[in-house]
C-alpha cells in the first residue's frame, strides 16, 4: 500500500480549521489549479489538479498481466471545488507520457456529507501494467509517498 505523507494530511486539516468554510473553498480551488505539478498529477475535473494524496492498494494476478489499483482520497479538494469548476467525470492520471483514465469513481458519504472518494483502475495487459507503474513511480516521487506490504518487501 502506498500512503500519503502524514504532513500533507495534517496541512490539509489545518487549512480546513483555520479558514472559514467558503474562503477555504476558493483558496483550495485556486491552489489546485495554480500549484499542483503539471508533470505528474491526478484530476477528477479535467484541468483541476487534486492536491490530496490518496492511499493506494494494488492487487495483481499471479502472472502480473492483470490487476487493479484502488485509490482512496479522504476529504479531496474536488468536494469543495466541484460546484464551481465542473463535474467529476473520472479519475485522470496525467504525466509526461500522457493520460490514464478510469471512470470507476464513487463518493462515500458520512451523515449526508461527502467524506471520501474511492476509485478503481484495472489493467489487462503487461503494457497497461508497466504504464501504470511508471505513472505511480513518478507520482510517488513527486508527493513523498512510500510503499509498504508486498511491494516494499519485494521491490523488483
Amino acid at each position: 500500500m502506498l500512503a500519503a505523507p502524514r504532513s500533507a494530511a495534517l496541512k490539509a486539516r489545518v487549512l480546513r480549521v483555520a479558514v472559514p468554510r467558503r474562503a477555504a473553498v476558493s483558496a483550495r480551488a485556486v491552489r489546485a489549479v495554480a500549484e499542483a505539478s503539471p508533470d505528474c498529477s491526478m484530476q477528477f475535473i479535467q484541468g483541476v489538479n487534486e492536491t490530496i494524496v490518496p492511499d493506494v492498494r494494488l492487487t495483481a494476478s499471479r502472472d502480473g498481466n492483470s490487476g487493479t489499483a484502488f485509490f482512496s482520497f479522504d476529504g479531496p479538494d474536488v468536494f469543495d471545488a466541484a460546484g464551481d469548476l465542473g463535474e467529476i467525470t473520472g479519475l485522470y492520471m496525467l504525466d509526461e507520457e500522457g493520460e490514464i483514465k478510469t471512470i470507476d469513481v464513487n463518493a462515500k458519504f458520512v451523515n449526508g456529507k461527502p467524506s471520501r472518494i474511492e476509485c478503481k483502475y484495472t489493467w489487462r495487459s503487461s503494457f497497461e501494467r508497466e504504464r501504470f507503474l511508471r505513472f505511480m513511480a513518478r507520482y510517488a516521487d513527486a508527493n513523498g509517498m512510500t510503499a509498504s506490504g508486498a511491494v516494499a518487501d519485494n521491490p523488483s
